[in-house]
């Protein structure tokens, strides 16, 4: 929503392509967060704005169903959730804001226990004042990160549970909040809020990757059943066994599932994890190889909302310098094809890093795209038949180069 009211306020017209029925994404979940802003309150005055602006089209409830074009030319089918309309769209770059999603635990008794919830259904509970047994809190860390599955940092889990338990200690002083923590990650300014929860008497105990804690029913001398987490204390080397009156997991950020389908449909790579990997992380951090397509917020990887907001004006920016030229200019040194010599293999489509390369359907011949091309050269280095040259570096030229060099030679 960032980018396309940055877009809109630049004067262009945005069509907004949302899957849920309403905006937000995950942020409809947030409640509180350590830096004491609202996110609601931003979120409300945010969407607010979204939807009053005429020059953003928004379609709820909706899906990217066909895209096909290139820069300055795209064209998008939607599709309509609740009914069999679809809609074209023309447009000239595109963004992509997919956002993440919120691990699903198979472990630790979630879904088993009414007592094992997540942080984000702990933050409800506490901003909407649900009646909460606060004697014990035991918060896991990294469920579902760092992992075989997900190999990854989730970044905001740990900020997160040091979010809660500020708030739990806030609500109840006499509450004891325990946080089992593989590697405390609260970088940079967030440093602080770590400080303080420990100064607050929130427990930090380490655990390694193979002594994973252990979530336990049992039944108490009064007959009630009780959780207990048993976690192996690497400093005193000892087992510890915490009664609890709620374990809350600090799960992982995940790729929602139709980034794969998507990145098809976009001719755009993903990541080993399933996010949606850019051209150069230092040089083009918000750019896709294919020009005019555009990644920000969590459809990267997991981030803060300070950050998503920071990549998604990024976006915005890189995406201005296209918007506002009346003429794109393409390369000069771009590939041609000799339409003698194609066999129509497509090989050249596969080593192609712009997609700038598709087969004629009709002739079997490969079909150069001159707004994509950027005469890196690899489907003519590719090329069995020698039927793509890179103008100005033809076969012809290179020979006479080297005939030349070779020749002048004593």
């Amino acid at each position: 929503m960032t980018a396309a009211l940055a877009l809109a306020e630049q004067g262009y017209e945005v069509y907004l392509v949302e899957k849920d029925e309403e905006l937000g994404g995950i942020l409809r979940r947030k409640y509180h967060i350590l830096e004491n802003d609202d996110p609601r309150m931003f979120l409300r005055e945010l969407v607010e704005k979204v939807e009053g602006n005429e020059l953003i089209n928004v379609f709820l409830d909706a899906r990217v169903e066909e895209v096909s074009g290139y820069v300055g030319n795209f064209k998008t089918t939607v599709a309509f959730n609740s009914s069999n309309e679809t809609m074209g769209l023309e447009h000239g770059i595109v963004i992509v804001a997919t956002g993440g999603e919120e691990y699903t635990p198979a472990e630790y008794l979630y879904g088993e226990d009414a007592r094992v919830i997540t942080q984000l259904e702990l933050e409800k509970k506490l901003a909407t004042c649900e009646n909460l047994d606060l004697g014990n809190v035991v918060m896991i860390q990294c469920v579902g990160s760092r992992n075989e599955e997900h190999p990854y940092c989730s970044r905001v889990c740990c900020g997160e549970a040091i979010n809660n338990a500020l708030k739990i200690k806030e609500m109840d002083p006499d509450a004891n909040v325990f946080v089992l923590y593989r590697d405390v990650r609260t970088y940079g300014l967030m440093e602080k809020h770590y400080a303080r929860a420990r100064e607050t008497g929130v427990f930090f105990i380490h655990y390694e990757e193979e002594n994973k804690p252990i979530v336990n029913r049992h039944k108490s001398s009064e007959g009630d059943e009780k959780l207990s987490v048993s976690v192996f204390e690497p400093v005193i080397r000892d087992q510890l066994l915490i009664d609890a009156d709620l374990v809350v997991l600090s799960t992982a950020i995940v790729p929602p599932s139709e980034n794969e389908e998507l990145a098809k449909m976009l001719k755009v790579p993903l990541n080993e994890d399933g996010f949606f990997l850019e051209a150069h992380a230092k040089l083009r951090p918000v750019d896709f190889a294919t020009e005019g397509i555009f990644v920000c917020g969590m459809a990267h990887s997991p981030k803060f909302i300070d950050e998503c907001i920071s990549q998604a004006k990024a976006a915005v920016s890189r995406a201005c310098t296209i918007l506002s030229k009346e003429k794109i200019e393409a390369e000069g040194n771009i590939a041609q094809v000799n339409k003698t010599r194609c066999t129509g293999c497509g090989l050249c489509v596969l080593v192609c890093p712009y997609n700038a390369v598709e087969i004629d359907e009709e002739e079997k011949i490969a079909v150069v795209n001159s707004a994509l091309c950027k005469g890196c050269g690899a489907c003519s280095a590719t090329c069995r038949s020698s039927a793509i040259d890179v103008m100005g570096f033809t076969d012809g030229q290179i020979y006479e180069v080297i005939n030349t060099i070779m020749g002048g030679r004593k």
